[in-house]
């Protein structure tokens, strides 16, 4: 069976219209609807991340959004890492992680990473090489740990 996932890599001002529509709409379904966590989603940050993310005849599988040192922690980030409901079950997630982590090391030069992740994903972060630094929350009433790589 033939993949018609395609991998996009943009600047907000390189967003169109509809793609980001369908990314804010991904964001929401997961993080507010399936999570039933209401918080401010636009939060001011999208416009200094770059997003990448997989879709399918224009429907969001799997996101993220990635900042340079300085913009959330001292050291690279990414955040709003997420897997639609219909896309799970297909290693969408690891590419996404492993595709996020080349775009760190080849336009920021660097590999150390900073992360806040659910505590559900400490395993999965784990395997790319994020370490717990014991640091750990609640953020919207889902435990949280923040994790470095180095």
């Amino acid at each position: 069976m033939r993949s018609n996932t395609i991998w996009k890599i943009k600047t907000f001002e390189e967003f169109t219209v509809s793609e980001l529509y369908a990314v804010l709409k991904a964001r929401i379904d997961v993080f507010v609807i399936e999570q039933n966590c209401p918080y401010p989603d636009l939060d001011n940050y999208d416009q200094k991340a770059i997003h990448i993310w997989a879709e399918e005849n224009g429907d969001v599988l799997a996101y993220c959004r990635i900042f340079d040192k300085g913009i959330k922690y001292n050291e690279t980030s990414l955040g709003r890492v997420l897997t639609t409901e219909k896309a799970r079950g297909k290693s969408l997630g690891k590419l996404l992680i492993k595709y996020a982590v080349e775009i760190i090391e080849n336009r920021f030069y660097t590999s150390e990473i900073r992360i806040s992740a659910q505590d559900y994903l400490l395993k999965f972060y784990s395997d790319f090489g994020f370490v717990d630094t014991g640091k750990k929350y609640l953020e919207d009433d889902i435990p949280h740990t923040e994790m470095l790589r180095k």
